[in-house]
């Protein structure tokens, strides 16, 4: 009876939240009057918004189960990811977001990454942009399965049901409120989800280490059980290290968080939402370390059996907790599924819509079409991920690990140079953008190292991208449009 009571009273937390989400979807289903409202909403974004919105839907539910679960079974230096995340999104906010706002709106009216492209490189043959498009479907794709993937195993540990209903109806809610809401769904919803998240991070290793005795009690338990969890480096290779640093060179290819900076309402904003961004994120990665980290002692003391470490938030959850505040914390875990996984699907929409019908095979498309095709490529790539994420066997942080990568050294380089470097040619781009792309590919499937793979595909595009743009002409418009952009700095 205790069971069925504390599954109701999840339920109703569940559906309170869903209910609340897809609210905020139909208020502002009438409000998107064009793809550029649906799409970047405008580009009305506030630094909170604009600061919670990157940072939940940058994190995705890898923060409350692929991270802790991978400090749950390797220790502490598996938290050399936090920190290359943090570095990786300061660097972020500080040197390129106010190029990118620059650009995209006072220099050229880009609403999608393809786009800002295309124009910085003046590409009339949308080549570029074909590129572009393709590697985030690709990529989007497998980011959105793990979203899916994450939900499926909530679902499935809440409430008992079998992995293939819990995947359909995480989807389901997913797609919903993207669908009807847009781009100013997506930002609100993110904000109050990145609340969430945070509020859940913060109770769930304070509640730990109270039922543990304290931080020294836990450490002691630590220490007598596996002491190489405590360890940042001893027994650890170089290597290791460096591949978990460098997931913070994937931050300057990210299409979801980089129309963030294309949203916000002001370059004079940018400062507040960093503070906001970086401290929401410090906060949220080092509870989640250690609510990982306190897991093995957790589950030690108390002879728990868990035999999946990428669980461990929810079990945590659901044991210290009533279930009214279980079902809010649970809530947080969909919150972080919904809030990336909403933003993944409105980026491929917009390359669906924006990148290849409209730009490329009915430039005169009106509005209403372009927003209604925008709608129907949420579903489409919402499909493929469904049929990805079918795998009950699936791993969040490895599927994660391989769209990070993916983009970090096919968009990431590209990025940087084309803000930094007015000699970028567009050859440079191109080919910069396939060779970090293919090497990720390679590098995965086919390389017999632990290196992660975002190093060699992003050193690769970028010594790729200075030769080919030393070796080809910069197109008469570009430098103009650059120097444009570096005044507006100023």
């Amino acid at each position: 009876m205790e069971i069925v009571q504390i599954n109701t009273q999840i339920t109703i937390t569940f559906i309170a939240y869903s209910v609340l989400m897809l609210c905020i979807g139909l208020y502002f289903y009438k409000q998107n009057k064009n793809a550029e409202d649906y799409f970047l909403g405008s580009r009305s974004m506030g630094p909170v918004i604009s600061a919670l919105s990157a940072g939940s839907s940058d994190m995705s539910a890898w923060l409350l189960m692929g991270l802790p679960g991978a400090l749950y079974v390797s220790g502490f230096i598996d938290s050399y990811i936090a920190i290359g995340l943090t570095i990786g999104a300061l660097l972020n906010w500080l040197f390129v977001a106010k190029r990118l706002r620059i650009y995209t709106s006072a220099v050229s009216n880009s609403l999608t990454i393809p786009d800002y492209f295309e124009t910085r490189f003046d590409d009339d043959t949308h080549i570029l942009r074909v590129i572009c498009a393709i590697v985030i479907l690709i990529f989007f794709t497998f980011y959105v399965s793990s979203g899916l993937v994450s939900g499926a195993k909530l679902f499935e540990s809440t409430f008992g049901i079998q992995y293939d209903y819990a995947l359909t109806a995480g989807t389901i809610i997913i797609v919903a409120y993207t669908f009807l809401g847009g781009y100013k769904a997506v930002c609100w919803t993110d904000m109050i989800q990145g609340l969430l998240m945070l509020f859940a991070l913060i109770a769930v290793p304070i509640a730990m280490l109270y039922h543990l005795g304290g931080f020294n009690e836990a450490i002691d338990v630590i220490a007598s059980i596996k002491p190489e969890a405590l360890s940042m480096g001893e027994g650890v290779g170089i290597i290791s290290i460096i591949s978990a640093l460098a997931w913070g060179l994937g931050y300057f290819g990210q299409p979801h968080i980089l129309v963030r900076f294309m949203s916000i309402k002001s370059t004079k904003d940018i400062p507040y939402a960093t503070i906001i961004g970086i401290g929401w994120m410090a906060i949220c990665l080092i509870c989640a370390c250690l609510i990982g980290v306190l897991g093995i002692a957790y589950v030690y003391k108390f002879n728990l059996s868990l035999q999946d470490p990428e669980k461990i938030f929810i079990v945590m959850s659901q044991l210290l907790f009533n279930p009214w505040v279980a079902g809010i914390l649970l809530s947080a875990i969909l919150a972080a599924i919904m809030s990336t996984a909403s933003s993944q699907l409105l980026v491929s929409s917009s390359t669906i819509a924006e990148d290849f019908y409209k730009k490329i095979f009915k430039t005169d498309a009106p509005n209403i079409v372009v927003l209604r095709l925008g709608k129907v490529g949420v579903l489409l790539v919402a499909i493929i991920a469904f049929l990805i994420s079918s795998d009950p066997s699936s791993s969040v942080l490895s599927i994660v690990a391989y769209a990070w990568a993916g983009f970090g050294a096919s968009f990431g380089s590209v990025m940087l140079f084309s803000l930094f470097w007015i000699r970028m040619t567009r050859i440079g781009a191109i080919c910069g953008m396939i060779t970090g792309a293919v090497t990720v590919l390679l590098w995965k499937n086919f390389a017999n190292s632990q290196m992660y793979e975002i190093v060699p595909g992003f050193i690769a595009a970028s010594i790729v991208i200075i030769i080919a743009s030393l070796l080809t002409q910069v197109r008469p418009g570009t430098k103009e449009a650059y120097n444009k952009m570096l005044k507006e700095l100023q």
